[in-house]
């Protein structure tokens, strides 16, 4: 598991602060933990974090690597909101197995488990990398990165968005691709025979057609230009196939 930190929220302007930020409806912590992006202004990917109620506080769950910049952002735009923002000394634990007493359901699939947010750092010794890749479910920092659209990226079947909840930053973009727009470029899930280095070139019939990312049991996530790819593919030596 990449390493997370877990960040609190906390403070009487914690949910309104955070509904204007963020890609889904805060209040659905009250049922659950919860999936989120904080997007730029132009609806590109920053971040993807859980999001689980403490109290009248809001635990926030991110990658390691993203925990400072998204600090830092938040922070830029707490302005006047009365919240408080601060790391904890908290870990994330999740396994696929019988969930311990205060885990809570991972909300973009059921396959993947649990997390519980405690004193504790790990996790069960499931394949989730071939989960990820059998779901088609991006990670940060491999298939999700700074030129990602969430859309593109799947996060309407993640549960990681709300076109309910109102205005949040780059909602105008990420509500256009939805009802304007059909989608011509995405993650996908193909055959692979062979391997490849993530971050490989895909192309057909000697045009790049995308990007190849996680790759397990034959199975692979790409990034996919879905007018091209189409036929044999190859990314360096390993071949694709991908079934619209």
């Amino acid at each position: 598991m990449h390493a997370r930190k877990i960040l609190r929220l906390s403070g009487p302007d914690t949910r309104d602060f955070l509904q204007g930020l963020i890609t889904n409806d805060i209040n659905k912590i009250d049922q659950g933990l919860t999936y989120a992006a904080l997007l730029t202004p132009q609806g590109k990917y920053l971040a993807d974090f859980f999001l689980a109620a403490d109290g009248d506080a809001v635990l926030l769950d991110v990658d390691a690597e993203q925990a400072e910049a998204l600090m830092k952002r938040l922070t830029m735009y707490r302005l006047r909101a009365k919240v408080e923002i601060s790391p904890t000394n908290l870990g994330v634990t999740r396994g696929t197995g019988a969930a311990p007493e205060g885990a809570l359901a991972d909300p973009r699939h059921a396959a993947l488990g649990w997390r519980l947010i405690g004193a504790e750092t790990g996790e069960d010794d499931s394949d989730w990398t071939g989960l990820h890749v059998a779901h088609c479910i991006p990670q940060s920092g491999i298939e999700l990165g700074p030129d990602s659209y969430i859309l593109e990226a799947g996060f309407e079947a993640l549960n990681g968005v709300d076109f309910r909840k109102g205005c949040y930053v780059g909602q105008e973009i990420t509500a256009r691709m939805k009802h304007k727009t059909e989608l011509r470029k995405g993650l996908r899930r193909v055959d692979i025979t062979g391997a490849a280095p993530i971050g490989s070139t895909i192309t057909a019939a000697g045009k790049p057609v995308g990007t190849l990312y996680s790759q397990a049991h034959s199975q692979a996530i790409a990034y996919l230009r879905f007018d091209r790819a189409k036929g044999d593919m190859q990314a360096e030596t390993a071949q694709l196939h991908w079934t619209p």
